[in-house]
């Protein structure tokens, strides 16, 4: 074989080995950092719930009684309103443009999974609040190519507004459709200068959006941040139909209720373990 030839394969055969071991080399890198800054962000690994080793972290979770919420007609619509008022959330009346933090939907959509072989009557037409689940797991946080969407020290799933670029390939890896994309501009004004879709006004402690970017639920995080309960369940007053806290604190007032209740949660098959309970 001729020299030049043989020299020409040997440089061919590292040049492909170094090619094949270069995704891999760079794979490894971007796990590693992409590890790192879910870690920076979240403040604590989050493992069942933040549990790792005998290691907890905060879990910010919401049981939503139900039962509760039919028999006090309308305390459901007052969690909406609040929300919507809470958070500058705009009111299109229109199915294709709409913003939702906080809705009502049936059984039969909202637990797909759930047996709906001859269950009762009064469940088929029982209303159930949705909202995002912060799930433990959320694979939205996985999906977001620029960290938009990232869990907190508190569990709670982030968005951050400046970094969105309205991909939303958040929306297609939640599998609980808790995320809408603003396809308008959401702080439009009428004639008389006032902001078309608040009718309640607006709230100056919370950002306006910016048309292109997706919103949800982020538990109230200014809120609770302040020591004060999401607009939500404090809407709900004394009547537990909604109770927020730490799930991963034994001593908390959510966990004595899980302790005490049966709840089921939405999708549990998708793995990723919601922070939101339901009593049915």
């Amino acid at each position: 074989m001729d020299v030049k030839r043989r020299k020409f394969l040997k440089i061919a055969g590292l040049s492909a080995v170094a090619g094949l071991a270069a995704p891999s080399a760079f794979n490894l890198l971007l796990n590693k950092g992409e590890a790192l800054a879910t870690e920076g962000r979240s403040g604590a690994k989050s493992e069942a719930h933040g549990e790792k080793s005998g290691e907890t972290s905060r879990q910010y979770g919401m049981v939503i009684d139900l039962e509760r919420l039919q028999r006090s007609p309308g305390l459901a619509e007052k969690c909406i309103h609040a929300c919507n008022t809470e958070h500058n959330i705009p009111q299109y009346n229109n199915p294709k443009d709409e913003i939702k933090w906080i809705w009502l939907d049936d059984y039969r959509h909202s637990f797909p999974e759930h047996s709906q072989y001859k269950k009762n009557t009064a469940l088929a037409k029982l209303p159930v609040v949705l909202l995002c689940n912060h799930c433990a797991h959320p694979p939205c946080v996985r999906a977001c190519p620029t960290k938009a969407t990232f869990k907190n020290s508190d569990g709670v799933v982030m968005m951050d507004y400046h970094r969105c670029i309205g991909c939303r390939f958040c929306m297609a890896a939640c599998p609980y459709g808790a995320r809408s994309f603003n396809w308008r501009r959401p702080r439009e004004k009428d004639a008389n200068g006032k902001y078309k879709f608040f009718p309640d006004g607006v709230n100056p402690e919370f950002p306006m959006r910016m048309r292109g970017v997706v919103e949800k639920c982020n538990f109230c995080a200014k809120r609770t941040l302040a020591g004060r309960l999401p607009a939500c369940v404090e809407a709900c007053g004394d009547s537990k139909a909604l109770v927020f806290g730490d799930i991963n604190d034994p001593k908390s007032e959510i966990s004595q209720v899980l302790k005490a209740k049966y709840t089921i949660q939405r999708k549990p098959a998708a793995g990723t373990e919601p922070s939101v309970f339901y009593i049915i």
